[in-house]
């Protein structure tokens, strides 16, 4: 047993395990787009720093909604 797995994950991580379900639903899938929100006990710099991550993926666009929300598109490229 390690002690990683015995360890609780930070709000980050544990932020990002949120974020990435939304991601991997059925749904946004289907659609290749997601709308995510940043919680109210979610740090801000947590926030920019996840965004800023998401965005450095090719094939991903963000798009900032006057509601706070960001919405996630992304297209998977063909194979050659």
């Amino acid at each position: 047993m390690t002690t990683a797995a015995a360890s609780t994950p930070s709000a980050y991580e544990r932020m990002g395990i949120r974020i990435q379900k939304i991601i991997n639903s059925p749904t946004a899938q289907k659609s290749r787009a997601a709308l995510i929100f940043r919680l109210e006990h979610e740090s801000e710099d947590d926030w920019a720093q996840l965004l800023e991550e998401i965005a450095e993926n090719d094939n991903v666009t963000l798009a900032y909604r006057d509601d706070g929300g960001v919405q996630i598109f992304w297209v998977v490229p063909k194979e050659d």
